[in-house]
């Protein structure tokens, strides 16, 4: 039997670039992400009709992080970057600076559905519309900086990396001030489930910019270790969270939310009393 020929058919572009292992762990995590994603249909059509709607987002984000991750584990949508720090990984070619290979898919799928999963939980807090399109903005800004700063060679890259920070800042400031007090007013039930909820994907996404810094940024560690930190963040934040936020969920009318259509609910009522 052959194994994972995906470097070989399509050859790295970089002299700092994963090697077959990392390959071999992008496909493990694509196939979770795969798993995940028909486990999430399958789920869906279980539930009743007004309830479905909790499942739309999620089916969409792992959708997206599915074509990301296949498309990383074949080894494509990377450009080769010359790094700004040197590390033990880092050698010189002919005399000049290796190049790091740079994931541009990886941030086209964050700017894609890091949103989503931040409006999936805000969608059960009833924040006002101006409040939510700030922070998935704000969100969107966060994720563009680090692409950017990303493709940048020299030190100027440390200027966007404080841009999407501060941006990622922000939003988690609003998960757990303004959305929480929205939650509460929908019902204890909801508020503790949020606050849950807010306070476990606030502390992930605030380790995103330090597994940045120790990857793109800094070039502290391989590719293959960066590809370990960033999957992991990422199972963490999607699957993971998706799945735990929908099964608190499971048993809240989602008429509280004001989310499902009128006829769905009025169908529903009257299927329950006939």
């Amino acid at each position: 039997m052959t194994g994972n020929q995906a470097l070989e058919v399509n050859p790295p572009n970089a002299q700092i670039d994963i090697n077959t292992n990392g390959s071999d762990w992008l496909w493990a995590a694509f196939a979770l992400f795969m798993f995940s994603d028909l486990c999430m249909i399958s789920w869906m059509w279980f539930r009743r009709t007004a309830q479905r709607v909790f499942h739309l987002l999620p089916i969409i984000i792992l959708s997206i992080a599915s074509v990301v991750y296949f498309t990383m584990a074949a080894d494509l949508g990377s450009t080769p970057i010359t790094a700004e720090f040197y590390g033990n990984h880092h050698q010189t070619y002919a005399g000049e600076p290796a190049t790091r290979a740079i994931w541009y898919v990886r941030y086209v799928g964050w700017v894609l559905t890091m949103p989503l999963v931040t409006l999936a939980a805000l969608l059960t807090t009833g924040l006002a519309a101006t409040e939510v399109s700030s922070t998935l903005f704000m969100q969107v800004v966060a994720f563009v900086s680090f692409l950017v700063g990303a493709l940048v060679s020299s030190t100027y890259k440390w200027g966007y990396f404080t841009f999407g920070t501060v941006a990622l800042i922000y939003v988690v400031v609003q998960l757990l001030v303004p959305a929480r007090v929205a939650a509460g007013t929908i019902g204890d039930d909801v508020r503790s489930i949020f606050t849950r909820s807010a306070a476990c994907l606030s502390f992930l996404l605030m380790l995103y910019p330090i597994a940045w810094g120790l990857a793109d940024g800094g070039n502290v560690i391989t590719s293959d270790g960066e590809m370990v930190f960033y999957a992991v963040l990422d199972i963490m934040v999607q699957p993971v969270f998706l799945f735990a936020l929908l099964f608190q969920l499971r048993s809240i009318d989602v008429a509280r939310f004001g989310l499902a259509p009128r006829h769905v609910i009025v169908n529903e009522k009257a299927a329950e009393a006939a």
